[in-house]
């Protein structure tokens, strides 16, 4: 028996097997909303035979968008669009469907990638003013962040309450809120950009506020049949900054709260980090955290074989396996680990007739 395609609980839902199709931003929406691509994108991905499929990243707020054609679920064009696109999945493929809730804080209003990616000035046709724990810059030079009032927090939290409203209204199973990568919530988690001095900055607790308050807050805008996790950066990669110490600091606050899984990332808050990159170089994040939680953990980063994935597995280094890039590279990758490893895979049956003549019990 594959322990990678062994079933997996997130709380209230049900996974066939270990493998998560990570948020992967397309850039690609027209006022937030969905658009063909997304349809083709989402729809290629939850044919994969992966247990679970989470959504891109989705701003919360239109100035929550890291780029101007970034997905949103802050309005009803934005929900209606995607709801064309969860409909068609459902119909089509049984993997398990939920969305990243995100803000980009200060790394907001920018190109998109195949365009350079950097910063757009607020008073430019695709920019507007970015805000953040406080007013530093993600480079030097760029436009300064406007550092939040207790207005503006509240106005955050209740712009994931109104998504987490609009993903359940979707019919998703899972929602992820985007703490890592050195978005919103991870620049008040990170002392390197959180210089406040009042509730919300200076000790750990206190940088911990926004994020554990937009937790509580998306946990009880939601019915519990709903799963609610969080992605983190375990470590900014830059002295002085968000390590591993705080992480698990954070994830025992969460366990407690009755978070259902944390998936484990790292980096994208400091431009001077400095990241041992390598095969699974995060897994050993997700590792110590497993530790210390009772909530099932999420590895990530380079995960790209099979042997790979199932020893992660196996030895209990982490609950289950995310891929990005490699799935992009390789939409079949659950198909092809299964045949390795020797399990089933689901396909649909347009496809069955496509099982390698030596597979004969591939897709079950």
């Amino acid at each position: 028996m594959s322990h990678l395609f062994s079933p997996l609980e997130l709380g209230p839902l049900k996974l066939a097997n270990r493998i998560v199709v990570a948020p992967m931003c397309q850039y690609s929406a027209e006022d937030g909303s969905a658009t063909d691509w997304h349809m083709m994108h989402l729809g290629n991905l939850a044919l994969s035979g992966a247990g679970l499929l989470i959504f891109e990243a989705s701003a919360v707020e239109a100035r929550g968008r890291i780029t101007w054609a970034d997905l949103g679920l802050y309005s009803d064009g934005n929900e209606q669009a995607l709801r064309k696109v969860v409909g068609a999945l459902r119909q089509h493929a049984p993997t398990a469907l939920g969305i990243q809730l995100a803000h980009a804080g200060r790394k907001a209003s920018t190109h998109v990638p195949w365009d350079g990616g950097a910063a757009i000035a607020p008073d430019d046709v695709h920019g507007w003013q970015v805000l953040s724990a406080s007013d530093r810059p993600f480079y030097d030079g760029d436009p300064a962040p406007r550092a939040m009032t207790q207005a503006d927090i509240d106005e955050v939290v209740q712009a994931f309450v109104d998504a987490a409203h609009r993903a359940d209204r979707l019919g998703l199973d899972l929602i992820e809120i985007h703490a890592a990568h050195g978005y919103l919530l991870h620049q008040f988690l990170s002392p390197l950009s959180n210089a406040r001095d009042d509730n919300y900055g200076g000790s750990l607790e206190n940088r911990m506020r926004l994020p554990l308050q937009v937790f509580d807050a998306v946990r009880a805008a939601v019915p519990e049949r709903m799963t609610v996790g969080i992605r983190i950066s375990a470590s900014d990669w830059v002295e002085g900054g968000w390590d591993l110490v705080q992480s698990i600091e954070l994830a025992k606050a969460l366990d407690a709260r009755g978070c259902q899984f944390i998936h484990v990332s790292s980096g994208g808050l400091d431009p001077r980090q400095q990241i041992d990159v390598g095969p699974g170089y995060q897994v050993h994040f997700a590792e110590a955290i497993k530790a210390e939680v009772a909530m099932p953990v999420i590895a990530v980063g380079m995960i790209t074989e099979a042997a790979q994935a199932e020893a992660i597995v196996a030895e209990g280094k982490a609950d289950a396996v995310a891929l990005a890039r490699g799935m992009l590279y390789d939409p079949r990758w659950p198909w092809h680990a299964a045949a390795e490893l020797g399990a089933t895979a689901h396909a649909p049956p347009q496809y069955l007739r496509c099982q390698p003549h030596g597979l004969k019990k591939l897709f079950g």
